[in-house]
C-alpha cells in the first residue's frame, strides 16, 4: 500500500456505509477503517440522509434495499445528492436484474457490487471511486500521511505535529517504508529487505537498532506512533 488516501488537506477520508444487515456493515466498516478512513455506518434511509449532512462523507456504500417503506437505497441518493452532488456512491444490491444495475447507474450511482460480495473487492472498489474523486490527495504527491506524522520524499523532510525531524539516510528510509504501510504489521525479515535490500542473515538486530533510534526522535515526549507487535514485527498507527 502506497501510504494511506487522505483528503487534499491530509485529514481521513470519510465514508458512510448504509446497510440494515448490522454484520456486514460491521464487516465492511472494519475493513475501510482498517485502510485508514473515518467510518460512519446507518441502518436505514432517514439516518443515512441524517449522516450524510452531518458526516460530510467522501464516498458512500449503499445498500439499495432498505427497510423504509418510503426511502430505499435509490432515494437515499438522491436526497444525499442533493447536498453533496459530486460524491461518489458505491451500491450494494442482492438483485442481479440488469434492468435493477442499469436503474441504480442511472440515478447517480458510480459502481455497485452484488451481494454476497468479497470484502476486498468492494474496498478496491471504494479506492477506485476515492482516488477518481476530487477529495483526494493528488496522486503525484511527494508527502506520505500518517496522523499528524509527515515525510516530503522529494525534499526528505519529516515532520511531527508541525516540528521538524532531523534522520539519517537509513532512518528516513526505514521511516518511509513504515509510512508506506501504515497499520500493516512489518517483520523484520520484511523491512531488511526492502530498507537494507539485502538479507542480514543473523544480524536481524539491526532493525531493533535502527527501530530503536526512529522511537527516540518520532515518539519521544509524545503519544507512540511506532508499535512492536512480539514475534510479528513493527507497526506504524497515527495517533488517537
Amino acid at each position: 500500500m502506497n501510504g494511506e488516501l487522505r483528503r487534499a488537506d491530509g485529514s481521513q477520508l470519510r465514508v458512510l456505509v448504509v446497510d440494515d444487515e448490522t454484520a456486514l456493515a460491521e464487516l465492511v466498516s472494519m475493513a475501510l477503517r482498517y485502510e485508514g478512513w473515518a467510518v460512519r455506518c446507518a441502518a436505514d434511509g432517514v439516518s443515512a440522509v441524517r449522516e450524510a449532512k452531518q458526516f460530510r462523507p467522501d464516498a458512500v456504500v449503499l445498500d439499495i434495499m432498505l427497510p423504509d417503506m418510503d426511502m430505499d437505497g435509490l432515494e437515499v441518493l438522491r436526497r444525499v445528492r442533493l447536498e453533496q452532488p459530486e460524491v461518489p456512491v458505491l451500491f450494494l444490491t442482492a438483485k442481479d436484474a440488469v434492468e435493477d444495475r442499469i436503474a441504480g447507474l442511472t440515478v447517480g450511482g458510480d459502481d455497485y457490487v452484488t451481494k454476497p460480495f468479497s470484502v476486498e473487492e468492494l474496498v478496491l472498489r471504494v479506492r477506485s471511486l476515492l482516488r477518481r474523486s476530487n477529495s483526494v490527495a493528488s496522486a503525484t504527491s511527494s508527502q506520505l500521511v500518517v496522523g499528524e506524522l509527515t515525510l516530503d520524499e522529494d525534499s526528505r523532510e519529516v515532520r511531527r505535529g508541525g516540528t521538524e525531524i532531523q534522520l539519517t539516510a537509513t532512518e528516513f528510509e526505514l521511516l518511509r517504508y513504515l509510512m508506506r504501510n501504515p497499520r500493516r504489521v512489518l517483520s523484520k525479515a520484511q523491512i531488511l529487505d526492502r530498507v537494507w535490500e539485502y538479507d542480514f542473515g543473523g544480524q536481524a538486530n539491526i532493525v531493533e537498532l535502527y527501530i530503536s533510534y526512529l522511537r527516540k526522535k518520532i515518539d519521544a515526549g509524545r503519544e507512540p506512533m511506532i508499535h512492536t507487535m512480539r514475534g510479528a514485527g513493527y507497526v506504524l498507527r497515527p495517533t488517537g
